[in-house]
Formats: structure tokens, C-alpha cells, sequence
């Protein structure tokens, strides 16, 4: 690919910052946004800014008509059966603590949902919270040295009295793509139906959730290119049903009186309130942008760096431990430069305009399983680059150098 083509899409990317070129490398975190996709959201604000689904005026009807197109575009995307399954709501989180609110009613003290040590807190603490309230019961699938999960752990871990899996495509600490195939078909065969945290994934592969077998699969557009504040909820049409609104309120419903109320049908059911209706028309542009390029080709590119990254650390800094090395990994690197805190290090590369990610990671059972407070984290994205890679290893050196 011409990256330095494809760079130009991106403004943030031209920043200086300590009078140096910035690189960006917290794409785990968030990626940056193209002009195509800024240019469709000013769009949506000057040319056709109404509130969507209540309105029979042109301004109205042309917004609604964008975010249902928006709608249609995502369950192409996915290859959904239907719209109907296609619910928006303000990113992964959101997703994840509508299905543990809703589906979770159905749940009663003793059942059982199977959680994965890997686990972003936004897959932990919902599932806590409903817990505390219904009195369900937490097991989690523990990982092996690599990173990779334990899957006959994770076979073992279902009974009678387990109700849901709910797991992450790929790992946002180690990187770790999860054999999500075989863990849902493990689940089915349990009669279990298995909710898939996709966020680390929609930027890197296409998923599929037919192909998947998922029952619920979530992701948010901030982390693939798109706006921020947008997610989506995919959910199989036959538990959706089965399911009560998330929350109340406009357009979520069919009748409303004092003495009763009726929903709407689906998705809208799971939609209250007024939507970031021009986020959600962005969002498309986001997926024509990926597409535009060819994910395979992106994913290609990104694995490039990856290995040339992976081979560099640990070949010129053997004070430098890497956290996740299962085979097939994305392109996310999470590291210690020993024995200098994750979080001076950090600091440092920022003062060298390397922008990383250092923490937990919102992931801190991982992180006491590892043994660690928290790593420095890289990811790549469509638009970094070997220099760019370089810069990375150059500055780590002059770090371990300056504080040895």
C-alpha cells in the first residue's frame, strides 16, 4: 500500500509535538478519523441536522434516511440477516451493559456466565453489577504463558446451570486473537448462547456473524476510523425479541398511556432517546473508507509492523519483556522496559512525540494474573509506518540509556 497516500486523510498526523513529527501509536485506545469521515459529519451538522423518526419534513426524512441507510450499511458489513438486528447505541460498553441489563432479567441467583481473564472492564463489571442484583455467578477462563486461552478450561466451565459466554474477539493487552469459531460452538452445544466483545477487532478483520455463530456481537467506530460516541449492538433477532428495553423513553415505544405502555419493534426498541443521528451516518463513510482500501490489505500491512516491531524490541532491547505472543496475534504489543515504571516510560516517548497508551488497560485482573501493575502499550494502524517503527526503537534506547 501507499501509506504516505493514505496518511494524507489524516491531519492529525502532519502534528508537531516538541518541535518533532508526532506518531501515533495508541490505536488500541482509539484511531484517528479521516478527512472522508470528518467531511461526512459537517455535512450532517450544515446540510441536514433534524431529529431523525419524528419529523415529516424534508430536513427529517433526509437525516432518517441516512442513519437507516447507515443501519443497512453496518448489517452488510456483518452480514446480519436483518436490519432488525442492528441496534446503535454509544459504543462497546454501552452494548455490553444493555444485554447484561436485558438479557440479564431472565437470569436468577445461582445461574452462571462464563468470562474470560482477558476481559476489558467493560466486560467484568457489568456482569458484577447484575451479580450484586440477581445473585448469578462469575467463572472465568484462565490463559496460558503465551496469552492464548485455556480452552479445555474453558470447556469445563459449563453445566447446567451456565446461561451465557461472553468473551472478546481479540485481547486489547496481549493482543490475542480468541478462537471465537470454536468457543461459540462449544457454547451451542451447551445450549448456551455467547455475547462477543469485537471493539479490538472491527479495525483489523471483517467480522462475520453468520459465519460466527454469535448470538451478540459489539463494537465501537471510534476504534475503525469513525467517530466517537458510536456503537453497535448486533443481536440474533429471536433473543432480541425475547428481551425488555434496555431503557425508557421516545422512540422506543408504540403506545404510551398512564395506565400502560407498548414498545416499538425492533431495533428501535433499544433505541430511546434522541441518537447521535450524524454520528451514525458517519459511520458508514467509515466502513467505505476500510473498504476502500481492502481489509486484507490493511491487515496485511499492520502485521508487517508488527513482526518487524516484534523482531526489533527483542533482539536490540533484551531488557524489554513482552506481554502476549500467541500466534496470530494482532498488531498490539504491550511491554515492560525493565526495570523503569511503565508510566515514566511513557512520559518519556511522549517527550520524544511517540504517543503510546501505559496502564492497565481497563484490564486489571489480567494484569494481577501477569503479575504487573501495567504495561506500555503500541498498536498499529493503516497509516503507520517502518520509519515510524524506527522512531519507536531509537527512543526506547535513548530512554533505557538515559535512565540506566
Amino acid at each position: 500500500m501507499d501509506i504516505l497516500d493514505f496518511r494524507k486523510d489524516f491531519p492529525a498526523l502532519d502534528r508537531q509535538l516538541y518541535k518533532r513529527p508526532m506518531v501515533y501509536l495508541d490505536n488500541v485506545a482509539t484511531s484517528q478519523t479521516p478527512r472522508q469521515v470528518v467531511d461526512a459529519i459537517t455535512s450532517g451538522y450544515y446540510d441536514t441536522k433534524a431529529n431523525v423518526h419524528r419529523g415529516v419534513h424534508t430536513l427529517s426524512q433526509e437525516a432518517t434516511a441516512l442513519q437507516e441507510k447507515a443501519r443497512e450499511r453496518v448489517r452488510s458489513w456483518i452480514n446480519a440477516k436483518s436490519t432488525n438486528e442492528i441496534i446503535f447505541t454509544r459504543g462497546t460498553t454501552e452494548a455490553i451493559n444493555l444485554v447484561a441489563a436485558s438479557f440479564g432479567e431472565r437470569l436468577t441467583e445461582g445461574d452462571e456466565v462464563i468470562l474470560t481473564v482477558m476481559e476489558h472492564h467493560a466486560n467484568i463489571v457489568p456482569w458484577q453489577l447484575l451479580q450484586t442484583r440477581r445473585g448469578i455467578r462469575i467463572r472465568v477462563v484462565p490463559i496460558n504463558p503465551d496469552g492464548s486461552l485455556q480452552m479445555d478450561a474453558y470447556r469445563a466451565l459449563f453445566n447446567e446451570r451456565t446461561r451465557l459466554a461472553s468473551f472478546c474477539h481479540i485481547s486489547n493487552v496481549l493482543g490475542t486473537v480468541n478462537p471465537i469459531e470454536e468457543m461459540t460452538a462449544i457454547a451451542h452445544s451447551f445450549g448456551v448462547p455467547v455475547l462477543i466483545d469485537g471493539a479490538q477487532a472491527v479495525a483489523h478483520t471483517r467480522p462475520d456473524v453468520q459465519a460466527i455463530g454469535a448470538d451478540f456481537y459489539c463494537f465501537s467506530f471510534h476504534k475503525m476510523y469513525g467517530p466517537t460516541g458510536i456503537g453497535v449492538l448486533f443481536g440474533r433477532e429471536q433473543l432480541l425479541e425475547t428481551m425488555p428495553p434496555y431503557q425508557g423513553g421516545g422512540e422506543m415505544i408504540g403506545h404510551v398511556s398512564f395506565s400502560g405502555t407498548t414498545f416499538a419493534d425492533l431495533p428501535y426498541k433499544f433505541e430511546a432517546g434522541t441518537p447521535d443521528f450524524v454520528g451514525i451516518g458517519a459511520s458508514a463513510t467509515a466502513i467505505d473508507y476500510i473498504e476502500s482500501i481492502g481489509i486484507d490489505r490493511i491487515a496485511t500491512h499492520e502485521h508487517s509492523l508488527l513482526d518487524l516491531c516484534t523482531e526489533r524490541l527483542t533482539t536490540e532491547l533484551p531488557e524489554l519483556q513482552i506481554y502476549g505472543t500467541a500466534p496470530g496475534k494482532a498488531p498490539v504489543i504491550s511491554f515492560l522496559l525493565h526495570p523503569h515504571h511503565h508510566y515514566d516510560v511513557g512520559l518519556l516517548l511522549d517527550k520524544q512525540a511517540i504517543e503510546v497508551r501505559t496502564g492497565h488497560h481497563c484490564a486489571q485482573p489480567l494484569m494481577h494474573v501477569l503479575g504487573i501493575e501495567g504495561t506500555v502499550r503500541v498498536g498499529f494502524a493503516l497509516y503507520n509506518t517502518p520509519e515510524e517503527v524506527d522512531r519507536l526503537i531509537t527512543a526506547l534506547k535513548k530512554i533505557r540509556d538515559i535512565m540506566s
